[in-house]
């Protein structure tokens, strides 16, 4: 139960679409222009630099609300599973992100609601995850390429974190854990199904590029 009740938090968390209501603001729904897509890189392309960062910067922390908040709820009560409960949490968040229910199940991929996950789960990991994105983009103006390594990342570091036993669970609270986190990264992945075939055939358009 409480692990539907981290979820449902999340999800309430996740339908705040940072890029929808700033287009609707300025006129628009997002999702009709550029990629259509309700997330950072085409409030980035369509409505220019600042969309973008208010886009990301809300992405991020309503994701890292709310898993703080599940911490705080549910983790003295639950203190051998807390680190688990968070990633409860931030996959409500990524999926309200990606499948709002009042606007049809058409979201973002949720990338930087991501970032808030990594924000709330280790410092560590965040500034890896940080700096790989950087870095990736300013060498290739491939916002997609950052993103699709982070998400590998994001597996990566879970699992030699589990490995080295730093979450402190229990086994079978860990495999959740390891579960959880394979299916936010196949799921980050196959939003990003079309960037890979484009980054393959080297069609992908590069940030600073507007969308038509």
């Amino acid at each position: 139960m409480v692990r539907l009740a981290c979820i449902l938090i999340g999800y309430i968390f996740g339908l705040f679409q940072t890029s929808y209501l700033y287009g609707r603001l300025n006129g628009i729904d997002i999702r009709d222009h550029g990629s259509g897509n309700a997330g950072t890189t085409n409030a980035l392309r369509t409505l220019g630099k600042k969309a973008g960062a208010i886009t990301f910067l809300g992405d991020c922390f309503k994701c890292y609300f709310a898993v703080v908040l599940v911490k705080g709820l549910f983790g003295e009560s639950h203190p051998d599973m807390k680190v688990l409960l968070g990633m409860y949490g931030a996959l409500g968040v990524i999926l309200g992100h990606n499948f709002p229910c009042y606007l049809k199940f058409r979201g973002g991929k949720g990338i930087a609601a991501t970032a808030g996950l990594f924000l709330g789960l280790d410092p560590v990991l965040t500034l890896i995850a940080m700096f790989t994105f950087i870095g990736l983009v300013a060498l290739t103006r491939y916002v997609s390429l950052g993103s699709i390594v982070v998400v590998i990342e994001l597996i990566a570091g879970v699992l030699i974190y589990g490995f080295r036993g730093k979450w402190g669970m229990p086994a079978p609270y860990l495999y959740e854990l390891y579960g959880i986190t394979a299916f936010l990264t196949g799921m980050a992945l196959y939003r990003h199904r079309a960037n890979i075939r484009r980054l393959l055939t080297g069609t992908e358009r590069k940030i600073g590029e507007r969308a038509e």
